[in-house]
């Protein structure tokens, strides 16, 4: 297992960054920001929608599709170090939706021609997507999925439900709904189901961190065509979807370290031009205790979510271990360095004026999306017996 990014990773890395430094600057962010909280959806979407163009152009859509389906066949390494950037970016768009949720869930359930139905459009059309799990709870183990799916004749299913904190499916063109065939409980009669968004009622969420939208997606009777039932529902593809939502938490997890390592670094060159007492505040030895204690922190995660993605790109069986582990090193870290990173910079933290506080409502946000340190502990403990 090489835990060292490779010449083709950096020139990635690199890319990426140079990309949505020039395109994704705070003050693009700023304007979806306030389009949302306008109430100017329409605005918001498109200036989404644009930038989401511009990074299908340079094949970022089609990273992990795999290349007989018109892909570039990458790793959930390469989503790892597409995800740090884009966080570092708050890039507002359905790039994290599509990737780490949309694509993981039809390649471990769908069949090879669902794969080519739904993936190529995404390679080659920016088509977008994302997955509809989560309960009101916030729980994302399909499992314990409550939204039902009817059999009907020919093979369909009617859908009936109500899923929450659904990510960006406004942009999106496909929805995979995580439903369950009526009387079943856990892992039996468990289905994923591909929906067009347009069979879907879809409301956004008043959320801490408006550049992403979350939003409830209500399923009334929508009947899905058996070539649109990704596998057949029970305990396959259960564990298939698990599978999917590892790879949507360590993308999450590494997004949050590249949004974190934004805080610090703008906390670090505010405390090294801030003076009191005639020197920067970054001399006083209590700041650098703080920087010390951040970074700690933030390689910590950042090595962890390096190391569940490559359990993921190599199927390795700590996968499971891993993801939870990231999950709750990345929830520490958010925690602490977004505390500290508007403590250094003082009052002007607290302004809407200054963009520390973009940076924190996304990371407060990711906190609690696909569990949070708590619930991801406990995964933690249960898998290592004890």
């Amino acid at each position: 297992m090489e835990l060292e990014l490779d010449t083709d990773q950096e020139q990635l890395r690199d890319s990426v960054r140079a990309v949505l430094d020039a395109e994704c600057a705070p003050s693009f962010v700023r304007e979806i920001v306030d389009a949302r909280l306008a109430g100017d959806s329409a605005k918001a979407a498109q200036l989404g929608a644009s930038l989401w163009g511009q990074m299908c152009e340079l094949g970022w859509g089609a990273l992990t599709v795999p290349d007989q389906f018109g892909g570039l066949g990458q790793t959930a390494v390469e989503l790892a170090v597409l995800a740090e950037e884009a966080g570092r970016a708050l890039a507002p768009t359905p790039l994290m939706a599509t990737l780490s949720q949309f694509i993981p869930a039809v390649l471990e359930c769908g069949s090879a021609d669902q794969r080519e139905m739904l993936l190529r459009p995404v390679a080659e059309a920016a088509a977008s997507g994302t997955l509809a799990i989560a309960e009101e709870s916030g729980a994302t183990d399909p499992a314990l999925t409550k939204a039902i799916a009817t059999p009907e004749p020919n093979g369909s299913y009617r859908l009936e439900g109500t899923k929450h904190y659904v990510m960006e499916p406004s942009q999106a063109t496909e929805l995979i709904v995580v439903a369950r065939v009526p009387e079943t409980l856990g892992e039996d009669g468990v289905g994923a189901f591909a929906v067009p968004v347009e069979s879907l009622t879809i409301a956004s969420v008043p959320s801490l961190d408006p550049s992403r939208e979350l939003a409830m997606v209500t399923i009334d009777g929508c009947v899905v065509p058996a070539d649109r039932v990704l596998g057949s529902p029970g305990p396959q593809t259960t564990n298939g979807l698990r599978r999917a939502v590892e790879v949507a938490t360590v993308a999450l997890a590494v997004e949050s370290v590249g949004t974190a390592q934004a805080v610090f670094d703008i906390s670090l060159e505010y405390a090294m031009q801030r003076e009191q007492f005639g020197v920067p505040i970054a001399s006083f030895q209590a700041t650098k205790h703080k920087f010390a204690d951040m970074l700690v922190l933030l390689e910590r995660a950042r090595s962890l979510a390096y190391f569940a993605a490559l359990t993921i790109a190599e199927d390795d069986d700590r996968r499971a271990l891993a993801t939870s582990m990231a999950k709750a090193a990345a929830g520490d870290a958010i925690t602490r360095i977004a505390r500290e990173g508007i403590q250094v910079l003082g009052g002007i933290g607290y302004t809407w004026e200054h963009d520390m506080h973009l940076y924190v409502r996304r990371l407060q946000t990711n906190a609690v999306l696909f569990g949070g340190v708590s619930a991801h502990r406990a995964v933690v403990a249960d898998l290592i017996g004890v």
